[in-house]
């Protein structure tokens, strides 16, 4: 693996990115108009807004993230740039890289944009300090995308690629406590969701949300996050492919 073409790889997606102006739009507002909407629901209940509107921003980036990397590299396949690119000296894991270093900075602007809406406007409150929140954020992001990377590879067309979300990213919506805790659920669902990244997520803004200072259960959950991340980020170099059959 080499550092200077994992930075060209990262400069390259993100100018493909610069240049296509309704996904970046989409990625990095559409999160803070959903937090806004919320607070909307929420107008009589503020505490239960603080509760759901933290725990989300670790799931959004997770989410956008996810979709925007498994369409991206179907299209680097489809369109032949995948081969083309793999026939040169840069390797698998400098494309990999590459790709999650490009979308951990698109992940670090959407953060903090929605933690700028969230805290700001919003009036989230929170024990915990911002900086910490981003950096849950952005660990979510990378694991969205090394995620997204890994499930490309099983994908034919873009429409292929979309229909992972339903299998992927709803289960661990679902248990990872955001809309009912995890004390409170079957002992299998709970075991369930043990396997499932997102519900470390949860947990660490749940952590943000009660105690000042990170605490051990934060780092441990952020320790679990990279765990995954790197994992599935070899699984994506395991089966990437050079181009879509």
């Amino acid at each position: 693996m080499s550092i200077s073409r994992t930075l060209w790889t990262a400069a390259r997606v993100l100018t493909q990115i610069r240049h296509d102006r309704r996904t970046l739009l989409l990625v990095l507002f559409v999160p803070s108009l959903l937090l806004t909407l919320l607070r909307f629901i929420f107008v009589d209940r503020l505490d239960i807004f603080d509760q759901i509107g933290l725990m989300l921003l670790g799931i959004f980036p997770f989410t956008s993230m996810f979709l925007v990397t498994s369409v991206a590299m179907l299209r680097e396949r489809v369109s032949g740039t995948l081969e083309r690119l793999l026939s040169t000296p840069l390797q698998k894991l400098d494309l990999l890289f590459g790709y999650a270093l490009a979308f951990a900075a698109l992940a670090a602007l959407q953060a903090c944009i929605a933690a700028a809406v969230a805290y700001g406007p919003l009036g989230l409150r929170t024990q915990g300090k911002i900086a910490t929140v981003l950096l849950i954020g952005v660990s979510t992001a990378i694991l969205g995308c090394c995620t997204g990377l890994l499930t490309s590879a099983f994908a034919r067309t873009e429409f292929q690629a979309l229909q992972f979300m339903p299998a992927v990213v709803f289960p661990q919506v679902l248990l990872c406590g955001l809309i009912w805790p995890r004390a409170e659920m079957s002992t299998a669902l709970q075991l369930a969701s043990d396997v499932m990244p997102l519900r470390y997520a949860a947990d660490a803004m749940s952590e943000v949300g009660t105690f000042p200072l990170p605490t051990t259960t934060l780092w441990l959950d952020l320790l679990a996050i990279a765990g995954f991340a790197f994992a599935t980020l070899l699984g994506g170099a395991a089966t990437l492919r050079r181009k879509s059959e």
